[in-house]
């Protein structure tokens, strides 16, 4: 095991487009042996679910991820050939993506292998290895799946984002069956009043299909779908519930459990108030069907899990934040019709990972801010959390990387990074989680659904201009979250570089961009470049052939993110589907072919991954002669494929 900081290495893996990285559970060892055991059955609990996010990412997933596995483990060929190698690349990518789509673009990756070398490796196999169905055949098994794996223009796209086109037909999710978009937004519109004040996330834990003409839910519920992998998350937060640190973490377990159990959304209201208020409780935890970016309606919910305890020093940081939270919402440029009277239940923290699963893993997200539900952030307030270890590998990871080097205009840029791009990149995370989703509120009689697919974006956006407003803030060095009145240049710099350049390294030659955060942070950069054209607040320059971003005004630039954001909330506010629609095709989607092709091609030359991604630690238990629990230890020399290996082979349960 590998304990000390010296010989602790971050990275594990690197394949296609993505780096495998490894995180540390600071302070783990300090935990109390009740604290550790809790951990221990809700990573378990975790872990149990992993299965529904890959049928939820396609039908297809879990038969195509099974018949890879069996050829991976069965091969009894040349495994340095060029065919195998390259089975091996599309499989981490399946494992990566929960799927055959792009974790991020979701489109379908094509395999680097042929049709005639993988169907002959599959006919190799004893059938009892394969995924076969009751009466199936193998070659019947290769010709449902084969065209799914092999034909660009089966399934190409996960989520389909393209204004114009039905998102629902196009989409290869697995939310809706045989439902048209306005069919589905029909279905859900009629069971929604204006009058109803405390709504449910409808369509949040179903799948909608249609059968004989007519239009049904499919709820993920114990005795229902997704049962049977369900049944072992309940299991094991039955076990956590025993080992709770008090009676309200206890409360939060006992309604997450009711919810699996009858799928009643009004229940998963009350969890979701009870969890956002337990503040108290060291260790803490996500496990649900939660965000609903892999749903081009924004309506349903991918499952997904972590489990975290408070970085009990960091936490100081979000804490002054959250105690000052009325002060940042009555300071908002946004107009004072759209701005909370009086902000309720705002609580932050940092956080240590200790598990993460489902649409967390291996991509997960530095920042989470729940619940999603409207008129519970209205009355009840919300919780947020920076994931301080894993922006920590991040940042390791990342040392001497040649990307600043690179991308970076010059040397007084690249010393406000090198000075203050980790406290203000940290700083940034805290704002748009703990302050910017939770800002705002919606008129009376807007429906939460009203922005439809450019809701994501705009919700990003929103959440990302408040942080960029509020960070060059006097207050800032007031509470002592910056250190001097200069340090938010650092993430000015980084954000609009970003935005305009640097994340074009994550889209195909020829693509649109489609994935909400980017598209929020393209909105972001390409408005204020082209709103400050004439103070000259910041522009794109050439050196040396290279495309560089230059800000001349930071202090203009600022006024300009306090405009846009008075506009983003006006429409968030006003459920202003026409002018979301129109600011985001404007601004978020398109993408200069040349500037594209420049970025990739300097991006090539410092072989490096754009995605990056985690291994979990390995979490055991020793027992005593009685088989009581004495102690639960980590493992961190897991590798990625042994990790993913016995991750289908013990919590494969669907």
């Amino acid at each position: 095991m590998k304990t000390s900081e010296d010989n602790f290495s971050y990275s594990v893996d690197k394949f296609a487009d993505l780096q495998i990285l490894r995180y540390r559970v600071h302070g783990f060892d300090s935990l109390t042996l009740k604290q550790k055991e809790l951990i221990y059955y809700l990573s378990e609990a975790a872990l149990h679910g992993r299965d529904i996010l890959f049928d939820q990412n396609g039908k297809y997933n879990l038969k195509i991820r099974r018949m890879l596995e069996a050829v991976y483990s069965g091969y009894d060929g040349d495994r340095n050939d060029t065919e195998f190698q390259a089975l091996e690349v599309y499989l981490k990518r399946v494992w990566f993506s929960s799927g055959i789509h792009h974790h991020y673009s979701t489109d379908k990756f094509i395999p680097g292998f042929t049709v005639d070398f993988f169907r002959n490796a599959v006919m190799g196999l004893d059938k009892s290895q394969l995924p076969l169905s009751e009466g199936e055949t193998v070659a019947g098994l290769c010709n449902k799946l084969f065209p799914v794996i092999f034909d660009p223009q089966i399934m190409p796209k996960r989520v389909n984002q393209a204004n114009g086109e039905d998102l629902l037909l196009t989409s290869a999710s697995n939310y809706y069956v045989g439902v048209t978009q306005h069919e589905a937004e029909g279905f859900y519109s009629a069971m929604k009043s204006p009058e109803d004040e405390t709504p449910v996330m409808y369509g949040m834990n179903s799948r909608l299909e249609k059968k004989d003409g007519k239009i049904t839910e499919v709820v993920w519920k114990l005795d229902g779908e997704y049962g049977k992998a369900i049944s072992k998350i309940v299991y094991w937060l039955e076990k956590a519930l025993e080992v709770a640190e008090n009676d309200h973490q206890k409360e939060v377990i006992r309604l997450l459990i009711e919810f699996y159990r009858t799928g009643d959304l009004k229940i998963f209201d009350d969890y979701s108030i009870c969890w956002l208020k337990d503040t108290e409780s060291r260790i803490d935890f996500v496990n649900g069907f939660i965000e609903s970016y892999g749903d081009p309606l924004g309506m349903k919910a991918s499952w997904e899990s972590i489990v975290n305890f408070k970085d009990l020093e960091a936490t100081h940081r979000t804490e002054v934040l959250s105690c000052n939270a009325q002060w940042f919402e009555n300071n908002s440029p946004v107009s004072p019709q759209f701005k909370k009277a009086e902000v309720k239940g705002v609580s932050a923290k940092v956080i240590t990972a200790a598990i993460l699963a489902g649409d967390l893993y291996p991509a997960s997200a530095i920042g989470i801010n729940l619940p999603n539900s409207n008129w519970i952030r209205s009355v009840h307030g919300s919780k947020s959390v920076t994931i301080g270890n894993l922006t920590d590998a991040y940042n390791k990871a990342a040392k001497g990387n040649g990307f600043r080097d690179e991308f970076v205009y010059g040397e007084y840029e690249k010393q406000l990074l090198d000075k203050y791009a980790d406290i203000t990149g940290d700083l940034h995370t805290d704002l748009h989680e703990c302050l910017g989703h939770g800002s705002g509120k919606l008129l009376p009689g807007v429906d939460p659904d009203a922005l439809k697919a450019y809701g994501a974006t705009v919700e990003e956006a929103r959440a990302d201009l408040f942080g960029l407003y509020y960070i060059p803030d006097e207050k800032m060095v007031e509470l002592g979250l910056t250190p001097d009145s200069e340090a938010y240049k650092a993430e000015y710099y980084s954000y609009m570089m970003n935005g305009l350049l640097t994340q074009l390294v994550r889209i195909e030659p020829g693509c649109c961009i489609e994935e909400s955060h980017m598209r929020n942070r393209q909105l972001i950069a390409a408005w204020a470049l082209e709103h400050g054209v004439a103070d000259g607040v910041a522009d794109l320059v050439k050196k040396d052939g290279k495309t560089y971003v230059v800000i001349n005004d930071y202090e203009k630039l600022r006024s300009l993110f306090g405009m846009l954001l008075a506009e983003i909330q006006r429409i968030k506010s006003e459920g202003d589907y026409e002018a979301a629609r129109e600011l985001v095709e404007k601004y978020a989607v398109k993408v200069n072919p040349a500037l594209h092709a420049e970025i990739l091609e300097r991006y090539k030359a410092l072989n490096l991954a754009p995605y990056k991604g985690f291994v979990n630690p390995v979490y055991s238990v020793v027992t005593d002669n009685d088989n009581n629990i004495i102690d639960v230890k980590i493992d961190y020399s897991e590798g990625y494929t042994e990790q993913m290996l016995r991750y289908s082979r013990d919590y494969s349960n669907l």
